[in-house]
């Protein structure tokens, strides 16, 4: 079972916790146990956990700059006439995915931890991300 689900974000670091879309998508989807892969689609968004609170919506991306800031030169920019090769950077580190195993049709999460997309991109961006269930066998 695959869903993909839409999430407008800002850029720079700006995330949405997608959450209760993943675990209504499992709850939905029929499967007792197993996991589900939270994918994102393009190569400036991130997919983690995190505890979605206000200081480290704050702390995430000002880290992540100081790791891969904007104003340095990337050699990406030379490629295609743009400037998101900071947000490339940011996005490879933190990674496209995550497999978060599911049990009674419930996501096996930490009481403070969600699941999040992060837009590392120098733009607004609509993010597209891919929702499968991976059963047990």
């Amino acid at each position: 079972m695959i869903k993909e689900i839409e999430v407008e974000l800002d850029g720079f670091g700006d995330m949405a916790d997608i959450t209760n879309e993943v675990e209504n998508f499992v709850k939905e989807s029929g499967v007792e146990s197993g996991a589900v892969l939270v994918f994102s689609i393009g190569s400036t968004g991130a997919v983690t956990t995190i505890e979605y609170e206000p200081g480290l919506k704050k702390d995430l991306p000002r880290i992540m700059e100081k790791i891969a800031p904007y104003g340095e030169h990337y050699e990406h920019h030379k490629t295609w006439g743009d400037d998101n090769g900071s947000g490339h950077v940011k996005a490879s580190i933190i990674g496209p995915s995550v497999v978060i195993p599911f049990h009674n049709r419930r996501l096996i999460l930490g009481t403070w931890q969600q699941v999040v997309i992060i837009n590392f991109d120098t733009r607004r961006r609509k993010r597209r991300v891919l929702l499968q269930i991976l059963r047990s066998c």
